[in-house]
């Protein structure tokens, strides 16, 4: 848990400044390995006329058939909403209720695109409106203030025909209501790719530089696409692929969300951290295909790196050869660019440190903040500027975060709370001495976490020796010494119980559990004092 205090200090500060210097670029239809994304808060300009409000759908039917269009009655098919929680746990409440939400309405004009966007009518600090398309008949939580803004009727030409409408052609309908609307710029933009009406679909891959002839696909994150209220989604499958669930005559603005279909979410998105997004501009109707590499956009591709890296751990963690207790399934995980620290705080799942005047003397205002966002691993990335430099580090906390999983809140707390007093006497060294007060929880979670990065590390990179920790006064050679004599990483998790407070008790679970490597035990623990 490499400098918490300093990190936790500019993880606050990261996240109430808005990057506003992106420059706008034109992606293109088929974005290549260098495609630049522009971050900080999107800037929106004016307000654009639906064309799938109810009102307009039905001036375009009228417009298109006008002796005919009396015997239709156009009907709200969804809801254009958006909602204002009040708290992380109002918003969850209604990602459970199955809502897909937006920071920033869809039916406004993007004069420049970015990663997140907050109504300069809601205070700083609190959550944004939040966007969202729903059935006629949500039923609406009575403690979340929303507002209906528009009834829409999206129409699926090739589903929605219905019997005594087949004299109808609905795709026809969509063009006319968006020439009626002022919006025909759009459809010739797509008439200039000759494609009609189509399910966008596509393959996001990522490329590691240590095996360039090999990309991986970008395992299972939220390929998002829009024009206005029709919003289209779709996982990625482990080979990169997606097909969108809806189809399209215009050509749609993608974007990835790294909330990924297992659970876990890599943010974070100024007060939301259920999973940050990178834009990817307007695309053809047909699909948006992107090869993410170290020339890509940074953020882009060290948030495909960490998802795949998690990806890959949580298969790990329970194979034929062993396992370990992998993460909560809901990890929330956080991304800073210009900072070198990284930790696993496991807030999120109730470790917290109980000696607040310690916390508020060094976090100040932040401690409310990091507080409300409740982290559970923040990366530092300033130094991991290729795959594998993002892997380790990333590895290294998720270990971090699977001896949670074995030792609970009270074991964690101790640790945390000798990482702040170590800042304290220490200064930037969150390792302490190894002389202080519960010195030993550190120890521990230092040995484990440095061995499992190198153990799986070295895995992935087969040819490749690396230890990593070994400069510090706990030793993770004992680990390896050990490892190279057949005690594995998950026979080692085993002993890593509530108990095993030092490397003492440490040693002595270790001999309890395995007295068949008697010997190699002690002599490892005697070796490295």
């Amino acid at each position: 848990m490499k400098h918490l205090v300093k990190l936790l200090i500019a993880a606050g500060l990261a996240s109430a400044i808005c990057a506003c210097d992106a420059t706008s670029i034109d992606a293109g239809d088929s974005p290549g390995p260098a495609l630049e994304l522009e971050h900080g808060m999107m800037v929106l300009g004016r307000q654009l006329e639906d064309p799938y409000s109810v009102k307009n759908i039905t001036k375009a039917l009228q417009s298109l058939y006008p002796t005919k269009a009396d015997e239709i009655n156009v009907s709200a098919t969804d809801l254009y909403v958006r909602f204002l929680p009040g708290s992380q746990e109002e918003y969850d409440k209604l990602v459970e209720m199955g809502v897909e939400m937006l920071d920033h309405p869809v039916d406004y004009e993007i004069v420049r695109e970015g990663d997140y966007y907050h109504d300069p009518e809601i205070p700083e600090g609190d959550i944004t409106w939040q966007y969202a398309v729903v059935s006629p008949d949500f039923r609406f939580p009575a403690d979340i203030p929303f507002e209906v803004l528009d009834k829409c009727h999206i129409t699926e030409h090739e589903v929605f025909t219905r019997s005594g409408e087949e004299w109808i052609d609905w795709e026809a309908v969509e063009r006319e209501s968006f020439r009626l609307t002022g919006n025909a710029c759009l459809l010739e933009d797509a008439a200039n790719t000759k494609a009609g009406a189509a399910k966008p679909s596509g393959c996001i891959t990522l490329v590691d530089d240590r095996n360039p002839g090999n990309p991986e696909g970008v395992n299972g994150v939220r390929v998002a696409c829009n024009v206005f209220v029709k919003i289209g989604q779709a996982y990625t499958d482990e080979n990169g692929y997606y097909q969108i669930d809806k189809s399209f005559s215009t050509k749609p603005r993608y974007w990835l969300v790294f909330k990924n279909k297992r659970g876990f979410g890599i943010g974070l998105n100024l007060i939301l951290v259920g999973g940050s997004s990178s834009t990817m501009g307007k695309h053809s109707q047909e699909g948006c295909s992107m090869e993410v590499s170290m020339e890509s956009d940074r953020s882009l591709f060290a948030r495909c790196v960490v998802n795949n890296t998690v990806c890959d751990y949580f298969d790990r963690c329970k194979t034929a050869e062993g396992t370990i207790k992998a993460p909560p399934s809901n990890l929330r995980l956080w991304i800073f660019q210009k900072l070198s620290a990284s930790s696993t705080v496991m807030m999120q799942h109730g470790a917290v440190v109980d000696n607040v005047d310690l916390v508020k003397k060094y976090l100040g205002d932040w401690s409310k903040l990091v507080k409300w966002f409740l982290p559970d691993v923040t990366l530092g990335l300033k130094d991991d500027t290729d795959y594998a430099g993002i892997y380790a580090t990333t590895v290294h906390e998720l270990a971090h975060a699977s001896h949670f999983q074995q030792v609970g809140v009270e074991w964690w707390d101790k640790l945390m709370e000798y990482v702040l007093s170590s800042y304290v006497t220490s200064g930037l060294m969150t390792y302490g001495t190894g002389g202080e007060q519960n010195a030993g929880y550190c120890e521990v979670a230092e040995m484990w976490a440095y061995y499992l990065s190198s153990r799986m590390y070295m895995d992935r990179y087969t040819g490749r020796k690396v230890l990593f920790g070994t400069s510090f006064w706990f030793y993770p050679q004992v680990f390896y010494y050990l490892d190279d004599r057949g005690l594995d990483f998950y026979r080692i998790y085993q002993a890593l119980i509530p108990a095993v407070t030092d490397r003492d008790k440490l040693q002595d679970k270790l001999l309890s559990l395995y007295p068949e490597f008697r010997n190699n035990i002690n002599l490892a623990f005697n070796r490295y004092l």
